[in-house]
């Protein structure tokens, strides 16, 4: 069976967590839906204002409404463990993480950027004593070393647990686009580099800090290999897509259900990074040029170049989540062609077990083999 995945107090009884996706396509029922069948349901905070019909004059205050109301819905449907992803990277960061751990989530998975000082208003002896768990996604060794020693020096405090995702995720990636296919940068070799890292933090804290395998996991077999590999769990987006649960329009899913492998490619973001998508027509176009007029409500994005940009990409992940594939796309992972039918999430978390079991027989059987041997 699935060991358990234990970050601080929270107790998964299966070791996956589902990927935070924006723009609303991990919201309060996937991430519900994940939570009620023994893993960690993550609900993406990134442009949830941009969903519910409102004055555009007031997103940021409206995104901040629309997080409550969602963390509040998932607590609602869910006794299992909730955990919201947040970028580093949007102007709300600070606010977002904030509220969030007013209304006590579970976990805070923080990505897109590193997150080396603590958002306004939240105090050292914040961090001490909230319930909420800090979860870093990066992509190296190095951004973990250069997080826990940061954390170690300002605040004599380390994050809870540690989330690698490796060059096959999808959505934006945190590697050079001449990094992502090289297997020097492979999820294989990132996880023991920064289990290797966080040895000393562990010792010296003497707590358990899980170390979490993301990007391109895609099967049961997939999670076996990354935790006899040291990891403590595995992220796991793109497979949550298909599900019933998932909060987007039935065509955003069946985008992934059609796709081939020469579907999914590479693309530069607006926001000046590589990112994983099935290629569509709106990608097309605005790859040879063409602009797609927009209008911003704000500079979400910290690093967005909005007078340069072809077109919103907030507002382009918008519109394929309600599906408006002619005006948006969608960010995928490296084995979305792999998906052929849409399920529920219990079916889908039953797959996984049934793909572990399997590996687990396998090894067991090889073993019984060398020994007759």
């Amino acid at each position: 069976m699935f060991p358990e995945l234990k970050i601080g107090q929270f107790t998964a009884r299966v070791p996956i967590i589902q990927g935070g996706m924006g723009v609303g396509i991990s919201m309060s029922g996937l991430a519900a839906a994940t939570a009620n069948e023994g893993g960690i349901g993550v609900i993406s905070s990134v442009g949830l204002g941009l969903l519910d019909k409102m004055d555009r004059k007031n997103y940021r205050k409206e995104n901040l409404v629309c997080l409550r109301k969602e963390i509040r819905k998932a607590k609602a449907m869910s006794d299992g463990v909730i955990g919201l992803n947040v970028m580093v990277a949007i102007s709300d960061y600070d606010d977002i993480v904030k509220a969030a751990i007013e209304e006590e989530i579970d976990i805070l998975f923080l990505g897109a950027g590193l997150p080396l000082k603590m958002p306004e208003g939240i105090s050292l002896e914040d961090l001490g004593s909230i319930r909420t768990k800090i979860v870093p996604i990066v992509s190296s060794a190095r951004a973990a070393n250069l997080i826990f020693h940061s954390w170690e020096k300002r605040f004599n405090h380390i994050p809870d647990a540690v989330v690698v995702e490796g060059p096959k995720a999808g959505g934006h990636l945190g590697f050079k686009v001449e990094q992502i296919r090289d297997p020097h940068y492979a999820l294989e070799k990132l996880i023991p580099e920064v289990i290797k890292i966080i040895e000393p933090f562990k010792k010296r804290y003497g707590k358990d800090i899980p170390v979490i395998a993301a990007g391109g996991i895609y099967t049961g077999e997939d999670v076996y290999k990354f935790l006899e590999m040291g990891a403590s769990g595995v992220q796991m987006g793109t497979r949550f897509v298909a599900t019933d649960e998932c909060d987007a329009d039935i065509k955003f899913k069946e985008q992934f259900v059609n796709c081939k492998r020469e579907d999914i490619g590479i693309i530069k973001s607006p926001v000046g990074l590589p990112g994983r998508a099935i290629i569509n027509k709106f990608l097309t176009d605005v790859t040879s040029g063409i602009k797609k007029p927009f209008s911003c409500p704000w500079k979400c994005l910290k690093t967005c170049k909005m007078k340069q940009s072809l077109y919103c990409i907030a507002d382009a992940l918008m519109k394929a989540k309600i599906g408006d594939l002619t005006n948006g796309f969608s960010f995928a992972g490296v084995n979305a062609y792999r998906i052929k039918q849409i399920v529920s999430v219990k079916e889908l978390m039953d797959s996984l077990q049934n793909e572990f079991e399997e590996a687990v027989s396998k090894l067991q059987g090889r073993k019984i083999a060398n020994v007759i041997n």
